[in-house]
């Protein structure tokens, strides 16, 4: 066995193998039918993605690399953007889904279908395949639906899903919503006709879904096929995984949440968590993750395998450029870094997941006006205090009088302030236009 695979090896090891000592496999219609396919030949899979929003999210991120794992074992991956599963949403445990425009969810699917080609491989002999679920559903007329797919499905058993007796117990749910697992198990038989797929995976929450789909599969064509979920993932005290620190979640488009965020994000991972999350979300082998868990017993305060994480997970998704951009503005606004080295992209984004104050040419601007301001003191005595105790900074520099104002040089960019204070405190000062 290897421990540190790239896009051109391809591990000794059955991928069910790997997969398993990740922890990555949450159910399974038959593990050991499946882990025999694979070490037979080639399978094909699938994992679909509905374009719920503009974006996909953090959370997307342990299925999504389950594909490529699969793909760098010799599989043959399918990324499948729903851009009619999309149109009428997976039922959620409390609410309706807002109906987005047809305009709006295809629009949506392009920018996802962008973002899931990232992720894989299109070249060599198992090189991945893109669809659209829309191909085939919007062919289907509703005598087709219900003639084809809706006599195949008991009601009774769609009616014992949990999230459908959450949802009756509560405020109700429409036939739409309803309907949804009769399209995506759909896919499924579309996929295994028309590409030869026989694996689909998935997250555990979508368990129900998938198995209809192998289920379809048996009834209409006699044909078995496999099912495979990975967990869901949740932090160890049980808070939702991908929220970024305001409340939204951690998007994978660089303009909706910036690569610094994204990387304070998993740089601020628990120490219980961040083992687990390198095995889920890198590509690291069992002898540098053994490594690494070694160091959060030892040294935790280090927090080693934190800025590992980070490191591997910003260069994942948003490239090698601006994981080094970040990793020097991490440095460089506590002041063990050179700040006018940053860019002005980086900079700006690191300044507002902290603080930013404004202030236009001609306000009181002395280091007290600034630290109070950039939210670094409460009151002009506490600024005074904290410029007498030595512990005021811009761009890292000390500040030792009371009445100093920035210079025009001063200014980042012609138009940026980092005001610190202390060590570990620190904030944007943002100068408008005259």
């Amino acid at each position: 066995m290897i421990d540190v695979v790239t896009d051109n090896i391809v591990p000794t090891e059955n991928i069910i193998d790997e997969l398993t000592w990740r922890g990555l496999i949450q159910q399974s219609t038959d593990i050991d039918a499946l882990r025999r396919d694979t070490q037979a030949g080639p399978v094909t899979l699938y994992c679909g993605f509905d374009p719920t929003g503009p974006s996909l999210h953090a959370g997307h991120l342990v299925p999504l690399l389950a594909l490529k794992r699969f793909q760098r074992a010799g599989h043959t991956p399918i990324v499948l953007a729903g851009g009619a599963t999309g149109l009428i949403g997976d039922p959620r445990d409390v609410g309706e889904r807002v109906m987005n425009s047809t305009d709006t969810v295809a629009d949506w699917a392009e920018r996802i279908r962008a973002q899931l080609e990232r992720f894989v491989s299109f070249d060599g002999d198992n090189a991945a395949i893109v669809e659209n679920n829309m191909n085939w559903t919007g062919k289907l007329t509703a005598i087709d639906f219900l003639r084809d797919l809706g006599k195949h499905f008991s009601v009774n058993v769609m009616l014992a899903r949990e999230t459908v007796k959450r949802r009756l117990e509560s405020d109700g749910m429409s036939y739409t919503e309803f309907s949804y697992m009769l399209l995506q198990a759909n896919d499924y038989l579309q996929l295994r006709r028309e590409r030869g797929c026989t694996l689909q995976v998935g997250g555990s929450d979508q368990w129900g879904n998938i198995v209809a789909g192998v289920e379809l599969n048996r009834r209409v064509d006699g044909e078995s096929v496999h099912a495979m979920t990975v967990p869901l993932v949740t932090s160890s005290d049980g808070k939702k995984f991908g929220k970024s620190t305001g409340g939204g979640s951690l998007w994978l488009d660089p303009e909706m949440t910036s690569p610094y965020a994204w990387y304070q994000y998993f740089v601020n991972t628990g120490d219980a968590d961040v083992i687990r999350y390198l095995r889920w979300f890198t590509f690291l082998g069992q002898s540098e993750l053994a490594e690494l868990e070694v160091e959060v017993a030892e040294r935790p305060q280090a927090r080693v395998a934190q800025r590992r994480l980070a490191a591997e997970m910003t260069t994942l998704v948003h490239g090698a450029d601006n994981t080094a951009a970040v990793e020097l503005a991490s440095q460089a606004l506590f002041g063990k870094g050179e700040i006018r080295d940053l860019d002005e992209a980086t900079l700006a984004a690191a300044l507002t997941e902290a603080s930013v104050g404004q202030v236009r040419p001609g306000e009181p601007s002395t280091i007290v006006d600034l630290l109070v301001a950039s939210g670094l003191c409460d009151s002009k005595g506490a600024a005074k205090r904290t410029v007498k105790e030595g512990g005021a900074y811009v761009n890292n520099a000390k500040v030792a009088a009371e009445d100093w104002t920035p210079a025009g040089t001063d200014l980042l960019h012609g138009q940026w302030l980092v005001i610190r204070r202390g060590k570990r405190n620190f904030a944007g000062i943002q100068v408008l236009p005259a």
